[in-house]
This record gives structure tokens, C-alpha cells and sequence, in this order.
């Protein structure tokens, strides 16, 4: 027992950390563009799960099109939208500011999900919010007296990115699970490479749009490995690593991990972007910068501790930076 809950803590580990690399993205690709780097992330991700879907082909054929309309526009929203979303506030607002406002999602979705069904008292959530909020004021602060921002860092745009980040994963987790709640029987890594071929269709359909107005650089410079190497290596490494290896890393800590741990968990996710933004830009975190982010992490391990032991089961059924398909985590 002791073995599978440490495996399911490494495993748990492995994903965080492992989506935490979209946030140092935009520094290691080169002259090209967030926008190249996208479509070729959920070309490759989606070209993979077209391969796990043909292996489950006995289920794909049951799929109807409200399947496929669906999974696409999750990929669309908790994947390209998202995605593109955290690359933009890592450029504007730095390596603490954009993983703190990502710290706060569980917090968020749980919220979200106590307004449509009303499961924990509001005034238990006093501390925890009143910590995660300071802790968010405390990180911004930092910014705003560049006191840990980057030189050139533009909050004006960096901040909204961050929250549109948070908006989309938390519309992500609520129409997922609502989708979840209508396909009992949907079998998870099906439904998963569903979402991520849906991702791929998505920047495929905006690739004109994206062409019209100049967005992407690969036309101009091409993709010979000696230019295109570092992007091309970085967007298949997340592909396979963070958008597939990541989702399976997750459902297998879910399956060994009580709800209530997996959930806490998650809160790796921001503090390795944050250590990984740091070290990209080669300085510490200002003072305000590190106890912002310490009560933003103790904020929301308290908020989900109180959703776990008051309301397990509608808090397990809340998606949170998870595989798609699994809603345990």
C-alpha cells in the first residue's frame, strides 16, 4: 500500500512538473512565434491520439458527431485557448505572477462548482481565500513595483492573460465534467486523445486566420532544423511528455492517491513554473514574490482539505488540471 501511494506521488509529481514547462515556452523557441509553437504542439498531439483512437476503434465506432463537437470544443478552450493563454502571461507578467494566478484554479473550480450546487458553508472558506487573495495581492504587488518582474514586463497585458488562463481552464472543468456526467460509460484515454484531436483540428481550422494576419513565423523562416531545432524539439517533447505522458501520468496518481491528496498535488503545477521561470531568467524571488506564492499554496491546500472532508464527492467530480477523462483528480 505504502509502495502505491509513493509510486502515485511520483506520478503525480511528473505531471505537474511536466505541464509547468508551458510556462517557459516562449524563452527556449527561438525566433519563431507562440502561434508556431502551438500548431505544431497539437499537430503532433493530435496526430498521436488519432493512433490511440485507432487502437480503441471498437469504441470510436459508438462515438456519435455530439461526441466529437464536444471534445473539440474542450480542445479548443482547456488546451489551445489555455495554452496559448498561460505562453502569453509568462511573456507579459513574468515567472511568479502568471503561475500564481494558475495557483489559484483548483480554489476557483471548487467555487464555481458550490454555486451550481451548494455543498460548503461560504464562511468556512473565509481563511483560505482571505489567504489565497493576500498571497495574489502580495505576488502582483512585487510586479507591479518590479521588484521581481523581468525588465520590459507589461502587466497591462501579462495580468488579463493570466486571468484568461484561469477562465479557461476553470469553463474547461465545468463543461467537462458536466460532458463526463452525460457519458458515464466513456472510456477515459479515448475520451482524452478525443479532446487532444480536437486540439489539433482547432489550430488546423485557424490556421488561415492565423496566416491572414501574419501570426506565424514559420513561412518566413521555414523549418529547417538548424533554425526550427529548439521549437520543433520542445513542441514534440510537450506533446508527448505534457499533453500525453502528463494526462496518463495523472490518472495513474489518481488511481493510488486519495482525493484529498491528488487534489493538493495539483498545487505543483504553479510552484515548478514559478522555480522554472526564476531559473530561466536567472534571479530569486523577491521577498513578496515567495510569501505570496507561500500563502497563495497554503490558501488553496486549506480550501480544498475543507472541500474534500465537507463535500468529497462533489469536489472529486470536479476536474481540476487532470487527464480529461479522469474526474477523480
Amino acid at each position: 500500500m505504502k509502495h502505491s501511494r509513493l509510486l502515485g506521488l511520483v506520478a503525480a509529481v511528473l505531471a505537474a512538473v511536466s505541464w509547468s514547462l508551458s510556462f517557459i515556452v516562449p524563452f527556449v523557441i527561438g525566433p519563431y512565434s507562440l502561434f508556431d509553437f502551438t500548431l505544431v504542439e497539437f499537430l503532433v498531439s493530435g496526430v498521436l491520439s488519432l493512433a490511440l483512437l485507432w487502437r480503441h476503434a471498437a469504441t470510436v465506432r459508438h462515438l456519435v458527431l455530439a461526441d466529437w463537437l464536444v471534445a473539440c470544443s474542450l480542445g479548443l478552450i482547456g488546451y489551445v485557448g489555455y495554452f496559448l493563454a498561460v505562453m502569453g502571461a509568462a511573456v507579459y507578467a513574468g515567472p511568479v505572477i502568471a503561475p500564481a494566478f494558475l495557483g489559484s484554479v483548483p480554489v476557483v473550480l471548487a467555487i464555481a462548482g458550490n454555486l451550481r450546487q451548494r455543498s460548503v458553508a461560504w464562511r468556512a472558506l473565509a481563511l483560505p481565500l482571505t489567504l489565497a487573495t493576500a498571497g495574489l495581492l502580495l505576488v502582483n504587488g512585487s510586479g507591479i513595483f518590479h521588484l521581481g518582474a523581468p525588465a520590459g514586463t507589461s502587466l497591462l497585458l501579462g495580468i488579463p492573460l493570466a486571468l484568461l488562463a484561469v477562465t479557461c481552464w476553470t469553463l474547461f472543468g465545468l463543461m467537462n465534467q458536466s460532458a463526463l456526467a452525460k457519458r458515464p460509460s466513456m472510456d477515459a484515454p479515448v475520451w482524452t486523445a478525443l479532446i487532444m484531436v480536437g486540439a489539433g483540428v482547432t489550430v488546423l481550422l485557424l490556421l488561415p486566420v492565423g496566416l491572414h494576419w501574419d501570426l506565424f513565423m514559420i513561412p518566413h523562416l521555414g523549418l529547417s532544423w538548424q533554425t526550427a531545432g529548439p521549437m520543433l524539439l520542445w513542441a514534440g517533447g510537450l506533446a508527448v511528455f505534457a499533453n500525453i505522458g502528463g494526462a496518463m501520468a495523472w490518472t495513474f496518481a489518481s488511481q493510488r492517491l486519495p482525493v484529498a491528496l491528488s487534489a493538493q498535488m495539483i498545487t505543483m503545477e504553479p510552484t515548478s513554473a514559478a522555480i522554472l521561470g526564476l531559473l530561466i531568467h536567472r534571479h530569486w524571488p523577491a521577498p513578496m514574490d515567495a510569501i505570496g506564492m507561500l500563502l497563495l499554496l497554503i490558501g488553496v491546500a486549506i480550501a480544498i482539505g475543507i472541500f474534500n472532508e465537507r463535500a468529497p464527492s462533489t469536489f472529486a467530480e470536479s476536474p481540476l488540471r487532470t487527464t480529461p477523462g479522469d474526474s477523480t483528480g
